[in-house]
């Protein structure tokens, strides 16, 4: 049997791509957010379908979707009939603008809980994380809404990209166990993790997932009232204690007291020449306090895990060992910085030692910081 090929094109990854967005039924799911287009010769999930193609082949320029997507031969897979004019950034830009309209969370939540059932991913514990968005420029204060949605409001807070001295806000977020985002939401600026988490628990709740169990977050998430939530609901919470609770260290001064732990889990180590990765622990019932949605404060048994991980602990000595060069190597820089410091007398160098004790006037009108040693080992 003969075969006559017309056409080869590079089509690369993109029809793999398609064919994941398209049993995800992405295009359907983003038409019934919006009214249809009155030319109806490109609809909005197909414009977003092109998008996805262009953006994961490396073009993110709107005017450049339709001449790449024609390269790669990936029109007619798109939609029959359509060319390579009708994906101009004059129609994908109010696709963009639509969407924006109806608010991302929205879209986005529905292909994530539509990914949830197509593929039958366990959801029956929530992983919570947080990061902060960095803001540039001026920001008015804005009067709140009364009713709707509110929106975060920049501030300043801890950046944990450093950015200490820009306003931010906080995005929250909870994926499954196989990194599928299901929740998101966008606090201000100041917002605090610990008091994000009973927040991020009750909104986890209301997705109405089945067979949902709990929570994983971490050692922020430890806070009274997360725990008496969590015992409100009927759900769990994973876990690290923080080291400045009196529980943490009751429990790790018992674990250290009753000496070998046993085996609880042993992974192999990622190369051949790594040793096994071994996880030591006993489970243990403490009470600790919890406070519940009424302001009433109480103290509840709750399970703690005593785990003693031996990859862990050898991160936690590289760690420290780094930690402690660091610090002598800056001891030593200042030391360096104070020997060859000049005075032009007995009265500036008496200024200089009010100032490393504490006495002087501070800098830019800021109370004085004394400085602060202590011996290394």
């Amino acid at each position: 049997m003969a075969i006559t090929i017309q056409q080869i094109s590079p089509v690369a990854h993109l029809p793999l791509v398609l064919g994941v967005v398209r049993k995800l039924n992405v295009a359907a799911l983003i038409d019934t957010f919006g009214p249809p287009h009155p030319a109806p010769l490109l609809s909005c999930g197909r414009g977003v379908e092109a998008l996805l193609l262009a953006i994961l082949d490396g073009h993110h320029a709107l005017y450049k979707v339709g001449a790449r997507l024609a390269d790669r031969g990936m029109l007619p897979l798109l939609q029959p009939g359509l060319q390579r004019a009708s994906l101009h950034d004059n129609r994908l830009g109010p696709i963009l603008d639509a969407l924006c309209a109806v608010h991302l969370h929205r879209v986005f939540g529905a292909i994530a809980l539509n990914a949830l059932e197509v593929y039958a991913l366990s959801t029956s514990w929530l992983h919570q994380e947080t990061t902060t968005i960095t803001l540039y420029g001026a920001y008015e204060e804005e009067a709140r809404p009364v009713k709707g949605p509110v929106p975060p409001r920049p501030a300043y807070g801890h950046s944990k990209a450093g950015h200490d001295e820009l306003k931010q806000v906080l995005l929250s977020r909870g994926v499954s166990r196989d990194g599928l985002p299901l929740r998101m939401g966008l606090r201000d600026g100041n917002t605090s993790d610990s008091t994000e988490t009973p927040v991020a628990i009750a909104e986890g709740l209301a997705l109405g997932l089945d067979g949902v169990r709990g929570m994983v977050a971490d050692s922020k998430a430890y806070w009274k009232r997360t725990l008496g939530l969590c015992l409100e609901q009927g759900v769990g919470l994973i876990t690290l204690v923080p080291r400045t609770c009196a529980v943490r260290q009751e429990v790790e001064a018992w674990g250290q007291q009753h000496g070998a732990l046993p085996l609880w889990l042993e992974n192999p180590g990622r190369t051949r020449q790594e040793p096994p990765r071994r996880w030591h622990g006993q489970s243990v019932v403490r009470r600790v306090p919890v406070a519940y949605a009424d302001g009433r404060l109480d103290v509840a048994a709750r399970r703690v895990l005593v785990v003693h991980s031996s990859p862990l602990a050898h991160q936690a000595a590289a760690a420290y060992a780094a930690a402690q060069a660091k610090e002598a190597e800056r001891v030593a820089e200042h030391v360096q910085h104070v020997e060859a410091r000049w005075f032009a007398g007995a009265a500036d160098a008496e200024a200089a030692i009010a100032a490393y004790d504490g006495r002087g006037q501070g800098r830019r009108g800021r109370k004085p910081r004394p400085w602060r040693y202590h011996v290394l080992h």
